[in-house]
């Protein structure tokens, strides 16, 4: 889908920003472009739509050379999100995802819809967010509606330049999950910037790291950590690979689909035998609808007739498309040593073990050691 070629940007400075930098994104691929500041990843990703001029080589979309696309119609069918997310404050939410598609003349109806259904897509009801404004949003709200609205003409390519940066750790987590989940949705073929290794490692299908302008090595995710090209690959990577290795492995790999469960409104007995009869320390406790409620565990059987009385309600929870090192840092924070894994509306859908991550960990260090 995106060939660049012996790209080079040389400023009029003399500065060398680019220098010959070569790669391939395939249809419907995440690459992430990674490096230390000013290794020209960001310009590297704003040559693709011409924000930037390159001085030699060519880029070629699906086949045909960039140059020969007019430059308003080649950055109308390319999504554009970035970091200061650039809402016009003075347009709606509903407005701001409709500018390209107005630009591209669809008509008021259509793209009225396509906002809405945006909205929705990236997490927020649209009855309630279509008339605000930028400045009545949260940071990760603003986040979102400014992903939305680079997806608004569904273009069949995003360029996104450290579009999670600008906000707390927490929701960059959930928005990292929430957009992976997208992603399986709308399949886009995206170039993705950032300086974040662990955000790389987890994003990304391909990883270009990059250094002084120079594609270092081009991988995927599993070859960078284990197989690094040279020293500075190697020292950029860190030694902590075993554990940014936990990275590339989701909760889904690991986790229990159908672990024993109790009911709020059983006996503390009945549960007591079947925890014997399971042989383990606590059971998640659901609803009749199969939402997540909280945990009940041995410790605390003999303080209350029923569960409803010992539940514990304070715990953390994770989805299916976490990675591990996500699980097992929200396992320590709770204290429990199971962590209940649920959908998009609390529904558990399984559990997941702390001696599952431990085998894991160990399994991610003898591969290193192999290779």
């Amino acid at each position: 889908m995106i060939r660049l070629d012996q790209v080079t940007k040389i400023y009029p400075d003399g500065t060398e920003a680019v220098n010959e930098v070569s790669l391939e994104v395939g249809e419907g691929e995440l690459c992430v472009l990674l490096g230390p500041s000013g290794c020209g990843k960001t310009t590297t990703m704003k040559v693709i739509n011409r924000i930037i001029p390159i001085t030699k080589g060519k880029i070629y979309i699906d086949g045909t050379d960039t140059t020969k696309i007019d430059e308003d119609e080649l950055r109308r069918n390319i999504g554009y999100a970035i970091q200061e997310i650039g809402l016009f404050p003075h347009m709606t939410v509903g407005q701001n995802i409709q500018v390209v598609p107005a630009l591209k003349g669809w008509p008021k109806d259509k793209r009225s819809e396509r906002a809405e259904e945006l909205l929705e897509l990236v997490g927020m009801n649209s009855a309630e967010f279509m008339n605000k404004y930028p400045s009545e949003l949260s940071g990760g709200q603003r986040q979102r509606v400014g992903v939305a609205r680079a997806l608004g003409a569904d273009p069949p390519i995003l360029l996104m330049d450290e579009p999670f940066g600008a906000i707390d750790p927490i929701t960059r987590v959930r928005l990292q999950d929430e957009f992976l989940k997208i992603e399986q949705e709308i399949k886009k073929t995206i170039i993705f910037v950032t300086h974040d290794i662990y955000e790389a490692i987890k994003m990304g299908d391909k990883i270009a790291l990059m250094n002084e302008g120079r594609l270092v090595q081009y991988d995927t995710p599993s070859n960078l950590l284990f197989k690094p090209k040279n020293e500075f690959v190697e020292q950029f990577v860190g030694a902590d690979r075993a554990l940014k290795g936990l990275q590339l492995i989701r909760v889904k790999e690991l986790m229990t689909g159908t672990p024993p469960l109790a009911k709020a409104d059983e006996r503390v007995v009945t549960v007591q035998a079947r925890m014997e009869r399971e042989g383990v320390d606590c059971l998640a406790v659901v609803d009749n609808e199969g939402k997540f409620l909280g945990w009940v565990d041995r410790v605390n059987v003999g303080k209350g007739e029923t569960v409803r009385d010992i539940i514990n309600r304070s715990v953390a929870t994770a989805t299916a498309n976490a990675v591990l090192s996500e699980a097992l840092s929200l396992m320590l924070s709770s204290g429990f040593k199971t962590l209940a894994i649920v959908d998009g509306i609390n529904k558990l859908e399984g559990v997941l073990s702390f001696d599952a991550i431990q085998l894991a960990l160990s399994e991610v260090a003898q591969r290193r050691g192999s290779e």
